[in-house]
């Protein structure tokens, strides 16, 4: 995204990057309600969900244009292979256009490199277009940058169309130096593949270094809903407000004081 754009229209791109979650372990209908409304008022790119109210944001995102993403084999990544491909059959039938899916980092981290392939390719063998595959590396459970890298380069040789940083449940989020090493893995890609920055993403500040990181590995106009998104719960409220900053017109000194 061009860094010279005012800033309350890169917070309205930014939106348009959004996946607006709800994945807290107290979620509720209520919530769920409240965030689909959000979602089709500020034309999000999708929500992010528990899998058992994918048929509830059907519902009420029919039409919308915004996408219904899940998460499978969450938070912790060890779910057996069997459990985690019923769990994204069902969310697929129930309308999911989307799933986001743990990488078994502990697996991986310990080089176990051949079942943590096994259950990316499982999950992604039900994931037909134009249906889109996530893959959450949870990075920072990840050793150093070799390891993030090599576990990118494993989604998404295995057919990732997304990698994402992180859970958000994990201790530690999404980082700069992290994101660096998986859009370098991207560009390094022979098909186009997407990023997701997720896990402690929280301010216009914040969105606009991981927009500008990309601009700087992939180019101005890279950062689309096809290729960028944003994994975040609070991260529309901070966006809405640079909006509405930059559509209030700031008085002139000879101005200031006076009655409207």
């Amino acid at each position: 995204m061009p860094a010279n754009r005012s800033t309350s229209d890169r917070a309205l791109a930014a939106i348009s990057l959004l996946d607006l979650t709800d994945l807290a372990d107290d979620h509720s209908a209520a919530g769920i309600d409240r965030l689909c409304e959000r979602a089709a008022e500020h034309q999000v790119a999708a929500v992010c969900v528990w899998p058992e109210h994918v048929p509830r944001c059907v519902e009420l995102l029919a039409d919308s244009g915004v996408d219904i993403a899940t998460v499978v084999n969450f938070p912790q990544g060890n779910q057996q292979v069997g459990k985690v491909l019923e769990e994204t059959l069902t969310a697929l039938s129930d309308g999911a256009t989307e799933i986001d899916v743990v990488l078994p980092y502990k697996m991986f981290r310990n080089g176990d490199v051949k079942p943590t392939a096994a259950m990316i390719e499982a999950v992604g063998d039900l994931v037909a277009p134009p249906g889109i595959l996530k893959v959450i590396l949870e990075t920072s459970e990840l050793l150093d940058a070799g390891m993030v890298r090599s576990a990118a380069e494993l989604a998404i040789g295995l057919g990732a169309d997304f990698v994402k940083t992180s859970t958000g449940k994990a201790q530690g989020g999404a980082t700069l130096d992290a994101a660096r090493v998986m859009l370098e893995v991207i560009a390094d890609s022979d098909r186009t593949v997407g990023i997701k920055p997720s896990g402690g993403v929280k301010t216009y500040d914040d969105a606009m270094a991981y927009l500008d990181l990309a601009a700087e590995v992939l180019g101005d106009d890279w950062a689309v809903p096809a290729t960028f998104r944003f994994g975040a719960s609070s991260l529309l409220d901070a966006l809405l407000v640079q909006i509405e900053m930059g559509a209030t017109p700031e008085l002139s000194p000879s101005q200031e004081g006076e009655e409207p």
